[in-house]
């Protein structure tokens, strides 16, 4: 039985299979996205491959395109970015290996969607976005200086834990 879970107003991931070795979703990217921060996974690969429509892409600061068909890899810790700025939706396979707790930063998201937590864009709020960034730095990491963005993401974790704005798990429902 699939599954589908609300990134972003427009975007979404559907369950396809998730075992102890990998993580599959088929993944919607909204007509006319924008570029989401850059960002890498510390313990994680993806595989991508584009089913419809096609993909911009950051990767390692080398841009391309990306259309029906093509696939590309991303090594862990390899910084990224993906957006689809076309004119009709992408529909992308998206495999992660190993999972680890994708599928949880996953849920987190499409929980702060459902209960209204985003910003205008459909994103996640910047508080909410604090608390995930603090309690999933094993999956998702921003791009930039780790110096500077450890002890901001803390901080906003904090705020965002103490305004009610964290991840569901972590407050107990």
């Amino acid at each position: 039985m699939s599954e589908t879970l609300k990134l972003t107003a427009g975007e979404s991931v559907t369950i396809v299979a998730a075992t102890s070795k990998s993580l599959e979703v088929e993944a919607i990217y909204r007509a006319a996205g924008k570029p989401p921060p850059g960002h890498w996974h510390p313990a994680q690969n993806e595989h991508f491959e584009v089913l419809e429509g096609g993909l911009h892409v950051r990767l390692g600061g080398t841009e391309r395109e990306l259309a029906a068909g093509d696939t590309l890899d991303v090594a862990r810790m390899t910084v990224h970015q993906m957006w689809n700025p076309a004119s009709t939706p992408a529909r992308v396979r998206w495999i992660t290996t190993p999972p680890g707790r994708t599928e949880q930063w996953f849920r987190e998201i499409h929980e702060l969607q459902v209960a209204g937590k985003t910003s205008r864009s459909g994103a996640p709020s910047p508080l909410a976005m604090g608390a995930l960034l603090s309690e999933y730095s094993d999956v998702f990491r921003l791009a930039g200086p780790d110096f500077l963005l450890r002890p901001a993401v803390a901080g906003l974790g904090l705020v965002s834990r103490l305004t009610g704005n964290r991840p569901a798990h972590a407050s107990g429902d």
